[in-house]
C-alpha cells in the first residue's frame, strides 16, 4: 500500500499533520508513507521514522508550471493508493486530480468536492482538550476506520548528538546548572502575531521575579533589533538572568535547545508547538485575532496554559469581525500583562516547584 499525506503550509501546520503519518504507520506498519510538504519545513520531520519519503513543493514549482506538471506526475507515477490531502488549496487541489489514487480524502469544499472520493466536514468547536488544529486533522482518519487507539501527539526526533551540542552550547554560554531554564517565544512570525513588546518585558520580569531560572530568547537574526529593544526594557535584575546570545544557527539547534529547557513563554507559533512536541510545559499569548479554539492544543490550564484577550474581555469581541481585530492594533494594546498576571505565577509555580 502506498499513502500519500499532503500539507503545504507554514511549520506548526506540517508538524501537527505528520500525526496523520504517525497514526497510519501504526496501523500499516508496512505501507509507503510520503509526505509532501514546503522545503523550509523539513527539520521537524527529521528522525521521524513514519515517513518513508518527504515530498519536496519548491518554489520553482510555484514559478513554473512545467515544474508543477513535473512533480504532479511523479505522484501519480507513484501510484498512491490513498491521498490525504490536510492542505486543501489550489496548488494540492490539482496535484490530486492528476494522482490517479483510488481513495482521496480531504475537508468538504463547496465546488471542490467531485476531487475526493470522502469529504470531511470541517469541524466548528473542539471536542477534547486537543485543540480544533489536532481534531480536525485526526478527522481526515474516519473513513479509513482505523482499528487502533488513535495518538494525537505530534512528536520530534532529537538525536544523542544533537542533543550533546545543546549541552554543550549550555556550558559555554555558563548557564547556571542549579537553574532551571525557560525559553521564551519572543516574537511573532509578522507583528500582527507579536505580543507588545514593552509587555514582553514585564512577563519576562514577572517569570524572573518569581522562579530563580535561566533565560532563553528565540527569535531570527533578522528580529534582533526587536529582541534587543525587549532585552533594555527588562529590568537590570532580569536581565542579569537572560543569556541572550545563546541561539540556535538553525531549526534543528532551536530544536535541540528546546529539548535541553524545561519551559516555553510567549507568542504563538512554531516554538510553541514545537515544544509541545518535545512534551515541555508550555504558556502561550495568542494574539486577538487568532481563535484560540483552534490552536490551543492540549490545554489543561497547569502543564498547557494558554490566554486571550476574550479570556478576560469578551465585551471586546462583540459583533467584531477577525478582519476588524486583525487591522487593529488596539485589541492587543488592551492585553496588558496585568490582565495574566495571576494565572503566570500559577503556572511557573505548577511546573517550577
Amino acid at each position: 500500500m502506498k499513502i500519500l499525506v499532503i500539507q503545504q503550509k507554514m511549520i506548526g501546520d506540517v508538524l501537527i499533520s505528520s500525526i496523520l503519518c504517525n497514526n497510519l504507520r501504526t496501523t500499516y506498519p508496512e505501507a509507503q508513507i510520503d509526505y509532501l510538504v514546503y522545503a523550509s519545513t523539513t527539520p521537524v520531520l527529521e528522525g521521524n521514522p513514519n515517513i518513508d519519503t518527504i515530498i519536496l513543493f519548491e518554489e520553482k514549482h510555484r514559478k513554473s508550471k512545467k515544474e508543477f506538471l513535473n512533480l504532479a506526475l511523479q505522484i501519480r507515477a507513484t501510484k498512491y493508493d490513498i491521498i490525504i490531502d490536510a492542505y486543501s488549496k489550489l496548488e494540492s487541489w490539482l496535484i490530486v486530480f492528476l494522482s490517479g489514487a483510488k481513495k482521496k480524502i480531504s475537508y468538504e469544499k463547496k465546488g471542490r468536492k467531485f476531487l475526493y472520493t470522502d469529504n470531511i466536514t470541517y469541524q466548528a468547536a473542539p471536542k477534547t482538550n486537543f485543540g480544533l488544529a489536532i481534531e480536525r486533522r485526526l478527522s481526515l482518519l474516519d473513513p479509513l476506520e482505523l482499528s487502533i487507539p488513535i495518538d494525537p501527539l505530534p512528536k520530534l526526533f532529537v538525536t544523542d548528538e544533537e542533543n550533546q551540542k545543546a549541552i554543550a552550547l549550555f556550558e559555554k554560554h555558563q548557564l547556571k546548572k542549579d537553574r532551571k531554564t525557560v525559553m521564551i517565544s519572543l516574537l511573532g512570525s509578522e507583528k500582527l502575531k507579536t505580543y507588545p513588546l514593552e509587555y514582553m518585558a514585564k512577563v519576562i520580569d514577572t517569570i524572573a521575579e518569581n522562579k530563580d531560572v535561566n533565560i532563553l530568547f528565540n527569535y531570527f537574526p533578522k528580529q534582533i533589533k526587536d529582541a534587543k529593544t525587549i532585552f533594555e526594557a527588562c529590568k537590570s535584575s532580569t536581565q542579569e538572568k537572560i543569556y541572550f546570545e545563546l541561539l540556535g544557527g538553525d531549526l534543528r539547534s532551536f530544536i535541540a535547545i528546546m529539548n535541553q529547557c524545561d519551559a516555553i513563554v510567549g507568542n504563538d507559533g512554531g516554538a510553541i508547538n514545537m515544544a509541545k512536541a518535545l512534551d515541555k510545559p508550555t504558556f502561550t499569548i495568542f494574539s486577538p485575532w487568532i481563535e484560540k479554539e483552534s490552536w490551543s492544543t492540549f490545554e489543561d490550564g497547569i502543564k498547557n496554559k494558554a490566554i486571550h484577550l476574550k479570556d478576560y474581555k469578551p465585551e471586546v469581541f462583540k459583533a467584531k469581525s477577525r478582519k476588524e481585530l486583525k487591522n487593529n492594533s488596539s485589541y492587543y494594546n488592551q492585553f496588558t500583562p496585568k490582565l495574566f498576571h495571576t494565572e503566570l505565577v500559577l503556572f511557573l509555580k505548577n511546573n517550577f516547584s
